[in-house]
């Protein structure tokens, strides 16, 4: 079959703008993927996922949640993309579990909407979990040791079935290949 005329049907739940209108606190962009010889690779990207609220150690709120859900999807939809990177703003944390501030103010009391929160939560798990792409977490600065576990910890990584890595903690690396070494000594590869 010739793909070079073949119409593409998508399968996005959301259009791009919708998606990247939900929050300015989850940044959703495509980067040239390099070949190993650092080169790039035409027509092939890497989808960069990151948590943008330093200011509160990337705690995700509720609008964060659902902008991780439709930013995995997107990247799994996307043919042109064949990795995603995971990561977050700033060097003081990668992201210190949801937000408590917004816990305190609004699903405190009400656990009806507090259950309407783990639903989403569960279902940000589950598109990470989920995703076609092999997910690399960039790690950079401190993260909840609760969760390192769950979401954005080794469970996710290990379950790509790729080459997976915790580069917060080099030394628990997981499924490591070269590509995943070169990206731990810092080379820009993906």
């Amino acid at each position: 079959m010739n793909y070079a005329k073949f119409d593409f049907v998508s399968h996005d739940l959301v259009p791009d703008d919708v998606r990247n209108g939900i929050t300015e606190k989850v940044i959703f962009e495509k980067r040239p993927a390099k070949l190993p010889d650092g080169t790039i690779a035409d027509g092939l990207f890497n989808a960069w996922i990151t948590l943008n609220n330093p200011a509160q150690f990337n705690s995700y709120n509720t609008a964060m949640v659902k902008a991780v859900i439709l930013a995995f999807r997107a990247a799994s939809n996307m043919r042109d993309v064949n990795a995603v990177v995971f990561t977050a703003a700033g060097d003081k944390a990668f992201c210190t579990g949801g937000n408590t501030k917004e816990y305190a103010e609004y699903y405190a009391g009400r656990p009806h909407e507090y259950r309407q929160y783990m639903r989403l939560f569960n279902d940000m798990v589950s598109a990470i979990l989920g995703c076609d792409k092999p997910v690399i977490c960039r790690v950079n600065g401190m993260q909840n040791r609760r969760r390192s576990r769950d979401w954005h910890g080794l469970r996710f990584l290990h379950r790509t079935g790729y080459g997976a890595v915790w580069t917060g903690r080099p030394q628990a690396r997981i499924g490591s290949d070269r590509r995943v070494d070169r990206f731990l000594a810092g080379d820009d590869w993906v």
